[in-house]
């Protein structure tokens, strides 16, 4: 009987595309509705449950309030800033004092692939409603809990507000003076590990969903991205970063995850 472990990525408010969210990602509500359901038919067969939840402070290196422009107004969400805007005063740190770690981590950033910074509006802030888990997740969350005797375990992600973490394992940037945001190996060690169907959903898809992905295919052996399945119905993209969401998933499947609907994946682990 295949048994699962299911990891899920982010599913907060904040991020759904209902009333009140700050950074709502199209189909995100209806992704929780169809993860929930894929919950009740799996609930006897899921050992493992590992939420991640997106955690910051209302001011950080990624979002609006932290940025303004060279007259001094605060940027506009979904701001792209670049180190070399900085250099030319396009764009400014609040706090000046930060001026000089701002740009190291620019440049550190930028040297490390293609991600660049976006200031994104203020989202996830802890002890706020938006980072509060879907309803319809956590409340399959409780009754798992109940039932099965276990606990699920919530992994906080993002708190350190000078460093940008969209992977559930490690910063973009990873800082000296916080372990925080360095590589996760314990939880990479503990998914990596055992026989059960390794269940990957999460918002968003192009984002945290990618970048976890992307940690997960550097370390993970074969035999367990083999045994390892993403349900493309109960993950959706920002929109305008689509296609980053479906490079990952292609190169997913080129090394040997499985992509499939929570529905299809509900008759194949029922097997």
């Amino acid at each position: 009987m295949n048994r699962i472990r299911l990891l899920v990525i982010d599913p907060q408010n904040d991020f759904m595309d209902i009333s009140g969210a700050s950074l709502p990602v199209p189909g995100a509500s209806a992704d929780m509705q169809r993860l929930a359901t894929f919950m009740d038919a799996m609930r006897s067969r899921i050992d493992d449950i590992v939420v991640t939840l997106d955690s910051h402070a209302s001011v950080g290196i990624e979002r609006t309030p932290f940025w303004v422009t060279s007259d001094g107004a605060e940027v506009a969400p979904f701001t792209q800033i670049l180190a070399d805007d900085v250099r030319r005063e396009k764009y400014l740190p609040r706090h000046r004092a930060r001026l000089a770690e701002v740009m190291a981590y620019l440049v550190a950033l930028e040297a490390a692939g293609e991600r660049r910074l976006m200031a994104w509006p203020v989202h996830c802030v802890v002890g706020d409603w938006g980072h509060n888990i879907h309803p319809a997740v956590a409340g399959r969350i409780a009754q798992w809990e109940l039932a099965s005797g276990r606990t699920c375990d919530k992994v906080l992600k993002g708190r350190n507000p000078m460093t940008e973490q969209y992977s559930a394992f490690r910063a973009e940037v990873p800082r000296v003076d916080d372990p925080r945001t360095h590589n996760n190996s314990e939880l990479m060690a503990r998914l990596g590990s055992g026989d059960e169907v390794l269940v990957v959903v999460g918002e968003a898809l192009s984002h945290c969903v990618a970048a976890s992905g992307d940690d997960m295919l550097a370390q993970m052996d074969d035999s367990r991205l083999r045994n390892t399945i993403f349900l493309t119905d109960c993950m959706s993209s920002i929109p305008g970063f689509e296609a980053a969401g479906e490079r990952f998933l292609q190169q997913a499947r080129a090394r040997g995850a499985r992509t499939m609907t929570a529905a299809e994946a509900t008759g194949a682990l029922s097997q």
